[in-house]
């Protein structure tokens, strides 16, 4: 009997199916945080060691696997060492951007970007953000994070209000993270991306795991696929540091390594 069950019946259910039907089932994973232990330096996150093994595992048993990551999707392919996986889809940029087969798909980036990243560093310094506080450009979007500093938390009090206005001007949605805020281009995120997905693929069963804010609306996606019939399974890569998913998820699993764990028995289950 595996120890993975879903404190749901929903999740129970969408288990189940993936674990019958593993060819009509999209798995699909946020990338920081779920596939790789969070750093104090983003530039420094890589995949846990045992996510490719367990993804190549599984490529071949089901409709497909994705990533679908706030990241740029070229970014996390280089860092997770995404390549080695067969037939994977990386979304990055919240779904603006399309890695598959080494081939990568990215529009150009709305004009509120650019007037962003030019005021960003002026605002950082009126607003008096503390030692530690840096700027990660993403070409499409722009992220303010706050981990080095010696209150992330209250940095994050005192930049999110002006950060929100800076992004209303120029036209930009804020994504609210893990000590981050992000400006990014609006119209697009991970529960978009991941409704499209399926429905491209066909998928008749979805899981999406996922640890922070803003996988919440792949969460939400995922209940909309069950309320059209497509079995949903949502599980939680947990954390201290945000517990806003698990009390959504179907089922929490120890951060990344737990994520690797329900992988690994996934596929013993399905004999791979």
């Amino acid at each position: 009997m595996t120890p993975y069950r879903p404190t749901t019946a929903d999740g129970r259910a969408a288990l189940d199916r993936i674990q019958s039907e593993p060819g009509r089932a999209l798995l699909a994973f946020d990338f920081d945080g779920t596939l790789a232990p969070i750093v104090p330096d983003p530039r420094d996150s890589r995949a846990h060691p045992g996510v490719v093994p367990a993804l190549r595992a599984l490529a071949d048993r089901v409709r497909a696997v994705a990533v679908v990551t706030g990241r740029p999707a070229a970014v996390a392919v280089e860092y997770g060492g995404l390549d080695a996986v067969p037939g994977l889809t990386v979304l990055g940029q919240y779904g603006r951007e399309r890695w598959e087969d080494g081939r990568l798909a990215v529009p150009d980036p709305p004009p509120g970007v650019a007037r962003v990243r030019a005021a960003l560093p002026g605002v950082l310094k009126r607003l008096g953000a503390p030692d530690g506080t840096w700027i990660e450009d993403k070409n499409h979007a722009l992220a303010v994070h706050t981990r080095r500093t010696a209150d992330p938390d209250g940095a994050l009090d005192l930049l999110g209000a002006p950060l929100a206005d800076l992004a209303e001007r120029a036209g930009l949605a804020v994504e609210p993270g893990r000590m981050v805020i992000e400006l990014r281009p609006p119209g697009m995120d991970k529960g978009v991306a991941l409704t499209g997905l399926a429905g491209a693929l066909g998928a008749e069963t979805v899981l999406f795991a996922g640890d922070d804010l803003g996988d919440l609306a792949a969460f939400d996606a995922v209940e909309r696929l069950r309320a059209d019939g497509v079995p949903g399974l949502k599980l939680c890569s947990g954390s201290a540091e945000v517990v806003e998913l698990a009390a959504r998820a179907d089922l929490v699993v120890d951060g990344p390594a737990g994520v690797v764990a329900f992988l690994e028995d996934l596929a013993r289950t399905l004999g791979v």
